[in-house]
């Protein structure tokens, strides 16, 4: 969701980019950093606990939405995975384990039918967690009258009849989940799905109490008042749209005696270098680096180090306002995606450790039966080369009948995003001559709607996963996908992802060779996309903060096992 988070292209260095995942459109986050192996000797080292629990954080960007099935962000979604709670959540090993669910699901002999039992879970206010909160929360999702994202995206082709609910052709009562009782689930597939655990973890499927969504109506979810949490964590001082809110220790919490914080500060700092300032003078406990920062403090001993499954890319939207835009020209997609020097974008502006990206799927992420990268299967496709740009550019111009394009890239309103689109704008610029490029940077919310609309020319943009497979980003980019606002259809590349998730689910060489040759045809043949970067996190940590989990999708961080030791 990293989110996956939709995961979107915030902040860029936050890194460049919410995971909208989901994570996401996905959002850099990289305020946030990540534990690595220097964090484990840390934790290793600690004593007793503080007697003060209190860990203070920073994030990108403000919380556009809390509603579960709205959200497609990873600053959403991040949140949601400490105040709420599924049937399953990632544990500290990045396994999916029972949450809500109490123990292993019952499954049917074909594969298609899962039974929940749920253990003795309560919502914030004291009231149970039951089977029908499930029924609820997944039928608004995939109800089209709801507009959510993410719901007919996870749920289509995976879940009983979710396709046909989200395209209007039945009722969202016809969807395959059922309360056969209080504390009973049943879930019908369309289709074995191997990695239906770990999309459990996920936030579009979190529960919701009925009664108290009506109840609120409009009102549901538009700040920290108009919501339930059933998780570690209760989000407190959340107006809907300002800069700062407070996670608290949720007494009601099933599992609250492995929670030890008492409270998270977070505020938003959007600039990196008040992110820093805030992490020395020790108002805030984490700080993400990039660039100059990141070249300053690298040898720092606070500093920890991540690659991400994250990988960012522009969109090159095709049709705006329905008219077609001069990117509906392959040639002129294929030279801008030739046009920028990844390498020095990643060793110089960002200079975090995130590796150059002329792919989709990223590395060290999937890998077959042979424990064989993914990522070997193609390779890098369309490389910087601003000689090849440069003829493909001239091709297109004379096949559109111009000398000159004006085209607009819609960014972040971040210190470091714009430096970024900065640094793009003039690689474009100077390799391809007759082009302009007018920067747009805006707050992430109004990136959302702008993308929701389809109202932009080229966006920098971001995913990370949802679920571990290849899949979770390559179907992004089918036809119709609620994903896919960028104009693109191709009935091959559909093809190959249908054959992938239905005919091929069980043949594993024959379904990662189908999704290697759908990848080829989005990056290298239509050029639909560029990739940018795989997001590298480097980030200042105090030393007596332990325990924070990182996770590969979904949520970015866990918070339910941290906590501080050492400061006092």
């Amino acid at each position: 969701m990293r989110n996956s988070k939709v995961f979107w292209l915030l902040s860029l260095v936050l890194v460049l980019s919410a995971f909208l995942a989901a994570c996401g459109g996905g959002e850099d986050t990289s305020t946030e950093p990540s534990d690595s192996e220097g964090d484990k000797e840390k934790e290793s080292a600690s004593g007793e606990m503080d007697s003060v629990q209190e860990l203070n954080l920073m994030e990108s960007a403000e919380i556009p939405t809390m509603d579960s099935a709205l959200a497609e962000d990873a600053v959403a979604f991040n949140i949601m995975n400490n105040v709420n709670e599924g049937l399953y959540r990632l544990n500290q090993e990045n396994v999916a384990e029972p949450a809500v669910a109490e123990g292993e699901p019952e499954i049917s002999e074909d594969g298609l039918t899962y039974t929940f039992k749920l253990r003795d879970a309560k919502w914030s206010d004291g009231s149970p967690v039951t089977a029908q909160d499930f029924v609820f929360s997944w039928q608004r999702a995939v109800d089209p009258a709801t507009g959510s994202p993410y719901g007919p995206y996870m749920m289509a082709g995976t879940i009983k009849n979710a396709a046909a609910i989200s395209e209007g052709k039945m009722d969202k009562a016809e969807l395959g989940v059922e309360a056969k009782d209080e504390k009973t689930l049943v879930v019908t597939l369309e289709r074995p799905v191997p990695y239906f655990m770990s999309l459990m973890a996920f936030g579009t499927f979190l529960p919701q109490k009925e009664a108290f969504v009506t109840e609120k109506g409009d009102a549901y979810a538009s700040n920290s008042e108009n919501l339930l949490y059933n998780g570690p964590f209760t989000l407190t001082n959340w107006d809907g749209t300002g800069l700062t809110w407070t996670m608290e220790k949720n007494p009601e919490y099933w599992d609250a005696e492995t929670v030890k914080l008492d409270k998270i500060n977070v505020d938003v700092v959007k600039e990196s270098g008040t992110g820093v300032n805030l992490y020395t003078s020790g108002e805030k406990d984490r700080a993400g680096l990039s660039g100059e920062y990141a070249m300053q403090y690298a040898d720092d001993p606070e500093v920890v180090r991540e690659l991400e499954p994250t990988v960012f890319y522009l969109k090159f939207n095709q049709e705006r306002n329905g008219k077609e835009t001069p990117l509906a020209n392959v040639n002129i997609r294929k030279a801008i995606s030739m046009a920028y020097n990844k390498q020095d974008l990643v060793d110089v502006v960002l200079a975090n450790g995130s590796l150059p990206a002329d792919f989709l799927v990223p590395t060290e992420f999937t890998f077959d039966e042979s424990k064989k990268d993914f990522r070997e299967v193609n390779g890098k496709m369309n490389e910087f080369n601003a000689e090849e740009a440069k003829k493909l550019w001239e091709t297109g111009l004379k096949e559109l009948g111009v000398t000159e394009v004006t085209l607009e890239m819609l960014g972040g309103d971040s210190e470091l995003a714009k430096k970024m689109d900065e640094y793009m704008k003039s690689q474009l610029e100077g390799n391809l001559e007759g082009l302009t490029i007018n920067l747009k940077a805006v707050p992430f919310a109004v990136r959302l709607e702008l993308d929701e609309k389809q109202d932009y020319d080229i966006q920098n943009s971001g995913w990370g996963p949802d679920y571990q497979d290849p899949m979770t980003f390559l179907d992004l980019f089918v036809t119709g996908s609620a994903q896919n606002k960028m104009g693109y259809s191709n009935p091959e590349f559909d093809k190959l992802i249908e054959q992938a998730k239905g005919e091929l689910a069980q043949d594993i060489p024959a379904r990662w060779e189908a999704m290697a040759k759908a990848e080829k045809i989005l990056i290298e043949d239509d050029a639909a996309i560029a990739g940018i970067y795989q997001r590298g996190i480097m980030s200042l940590q105090k030393p007596y903060v332990h325990d924070i989990v990182v996770h590969p999708f979904g949520g970015d961080f866990s918070y339910k096992w941290a906590y501080i030791s050492g400061k006092e």
